[in-house]
């Protein structure tokens, strides 16, 4: 089959398209920021790129399914053909997982408001430890495994990344509704996506809706310590699997500790030590991520019929998890500055990263960068939210609010309303009327260090390059 994906450089679309390729199906795609190391590597697997969206281009390529983006709106030229004339199939990406990728696997389904990439990638991670050969899709760059999809067997699961988002204009639901899960894991659960959900009982209605069609031999392991989980009920329909640190969990986490040195921590299943995890994944919440993807990998390779015990499943393999690119990525380690990238967008995710760089970090000045960018962080909705969270570190530098032509004044997120607001609170705070400006103040009060120092900056997306040039200029 002949297959073209519109927007085929974003992450997901990419490792889509590789896992079309890799099936043996005929790819090519359109993007209009067609660029490495996603370009590089669609290239190299054979896949031809097409800059810009050309309504002529597609006629004349006549694929046979054409597989459209969740960035795709109406206007885009390439979608208002395809609507005019129906002479193509299209499709959501989902919606294409679905029917050419997961049909017939044993699906493990990472969701959650926070930690779906990482946890993904230590599922697929730890089932390669065990020799196993999974089928995985990871959205994001990941360092184990070494690359972010593969088919793998169909004898053995396939784990894949389970956004809440939207899965197309033109298909509203949530795309892990696509992903028919024997094994829903649902790390955590806030309001976020304010573009889609109305509130946080329209998030938790998405979330129900995932657990109900987990079948009753599958399993659904959950944050057992979030009250936002909790309210879902008791989801009788299936068996349950709670983690975390309260007692009341069948998988507890306890003896958290850490330190410059690293974390440590052990695993109980239901009263009975499970294994002692000593790691360099940083905070309580890769710990987490950690103990949910070991209970879902040792549930999926139970044989059908046996108790609900995932302890069979080794766990030495954890202290060789070098993480995700993007997620607490250390990008330059001296003894005076340290810089750590993080993909972080969400009040919650600051708050807790910024903890663990204060436990591991002892006697360093933190300064935060953040860029609000995503279509909810760009807003008032999490306002509040973000200055209490920027309030944990020592000083605070606030990038210009992405897009900000695409929202009234009063709905968007005020950069120099939360610089008053910290400064109140004995913190320094900065911003700049651009990024380019905010990397000059940046670089001019933080360079030469008189460290030691920890630079961390937030950002979903580019920064507009100042995270780079940054580095560039601390080496220099």
């Amino acid at each position: 089959m002949r297959i073209y994906f519109m927007g085929i450089c974003g992450t997901a679309m990419g490792n889509a398209a590789l896992l079309a390729r890799a099936a043996g199906h005929e790819v090519s795609g359109s993007d209009t920021a067609v660029y490495p190391p996603m370009s590089t590597v669609l290239a190299e697997a054979g896949i031809a790129l097409h800059e810009g969206y050309d309504a002529v281009r597609l006629a004349k390529l006549a694929p046979d399914l054409v597989v459209i983006g969740n960035a795709m709106s109406r206007g885009n030229a390439e979608v208002e053909w395809l609507l005019d004339t129906r002479a193509l199939a299209f499709t959501s990406l989902p919606a294409l997982l679905a029917d050419f990728v997961l049909k017939g696997r044993k699906n493990i389904v990472i969701a959650g408001t926070h930690g779906k990439t990482t946890t993904t990638a230590l599922a697929a991670f730890l089932l390669r430890a065990m020799g196993r050969d999974p089928g995985f899709l990871i959205g994001g760059v990941p360092q184990d495994p070494p690359v972010g999809n593969h088919l793998g067997a169909t004898g053995d699961p396939f784990v894949i990344e389970g956004d809440e988002y939207d899965s197309a204009f033109f298909d509203k639901r949530s795309k892990f509704i696509h992903y028919a899960p024997h094994i829903a894991v649902i790390n955590n659960l806030e309001f976020d996506h304010a573009d889609i959900f109305r509130d946080l009982a329209d998030v938790q209605r998405t979330f129900l809706h995932l657990t109900r069609i987990v079948p009753r031999t599958g399993y659904v392991v959950i944050n057992g310590d979030d009250l936002n989980i909790a309210a879902l009920g008791t989801l009788a329909w299936t068996r349950v699997v709670r983690v975390g640190v309260g007692e009341k969990n069948d998988v507890r986490i306890v003896d958290f500790a850490e330190s410059a040195k690293g974390v440590r921590f052990g695993l109980v299943w239901r009263g009975t030590p499970w294994t002692e995890v000593t790691w360099s994944q940083p905070g309580l919440f890769n710990a987490r991520n950690a103990a949910m993807a070991a209970t879902a990998v040792g549930l999926a390779l139970l044989a059908p019929g046996a108790e609900p015990n995932p302890t069979g499943l080794a766990l030495d393999a954890l202290g060789k998890f070098r993480g995700v690119k993007r997620r607490q990525e250390i990008l330059l380690s001296t003894p005076a500055l340290t810089v750590i990238e993080d993909f972080g967008h969400h009040p919650t995710a600051l708050a807790e990263t910024l903890q663990s760089f204060r436990a591991r970090y002892p006697g360093a000045k933190l300064t935060a960068v953040f860029e609000p960018r995503s279509n909810t962080a760009r807003t008032k909705a999490m306002e509040a939210g973000f200055t209490r969270a920027l309030a944990l570190a020592d000083e605070v530098y606030l990038g210009v609010v992405d897009r900000p032509e695409k929202l009234k004044p009063e709905e968007r997120f005020d950069p120099e309303a939360v610089v008053q607001h910290l400064e109140a609170q004995g913190l320094t705070a900065r911003t700049a009327a651009s990024n380019p400006a905010l990397l000059t103040l940046l670089t001019a009060d933080t360079l030469p260090v008189s460290g030691p120092r920890v630079v961390a900056f937030f950002s979903n997306g580019s920064f507009d390059g100042i995270i780079g040039r940054y580095v560039t200029a601390a080496r220099a």
